[in-house]
């Protein structure tokens, strides 16, 4: 499957649908304050996103739900719960996070999708190994979609 690693900005990516490192939605998302990847696209997307993720209820640990993008330019955003409920990401959650978002945009039928590197942020852990991990994962899926996984890299 062609994956491609960048270094940059999710949110800039030229792709269809955008990967949310989310949490288990169990906590209502404004009780929370969007911090990483869910903040900026906050930002950037407004609260529709958020208010069809509400309406969603709780996601299992690993799992993918889809939401629009909101102001954003996508088709739309698939979240996946990275993190469990002591807000930490697991090899578990990592791989099945990525096992899921992918199956959901098989289903949708896009081509090209968008990855932070799960767990690396608010998950705490190691980006090199999360990468790793991802990577491992996408090399065992048969797909035809055109990944992208994104490290995040703040604008100079």
């Amino acid at each position: 499957m062609p994956t491609q690693i960048v270094q940059g900005d999710l949110l800039q990516q030229d792709v269809e649908v955008i990967v949310n490192a989310w949490n288990r939605n169990i906590i209502p998302w404004w009780l929370l304050l969007p911090q990483g990847v869910s903040g900026a696209i906050k930002r950037k997307a407004g609260d529709a996103p958020f208010h069809e993720l509400a309406k969603l209820g709780p996601i299992a640990l690993g799992q993918a739900v889809f939401t629009t993008a909101g102001k954003l330019p996508y088709r739309g955003i698939i979240h996946v719960a990275g993190i469990n409920m002591l807000w930490r990401a697991s090899e578990y959650s990592i791989r099945h996070s990525v096992q899921n978002a992918m199956r959901l945009a098989e289903e949708k039928q896009f081509r090209t999708i968008a990855f932070p590197i799960l767990g690396s942020g608010s998950g705490g852990f190691r980006q090199d190994k999360a990468r790793s991990i991802m990577e491992d994962e996408l090399t065992s899926l048969a797909s035809c979609l055109e990944v992208t996984l994104v490290e995040y890299e703040a604008a100079k």
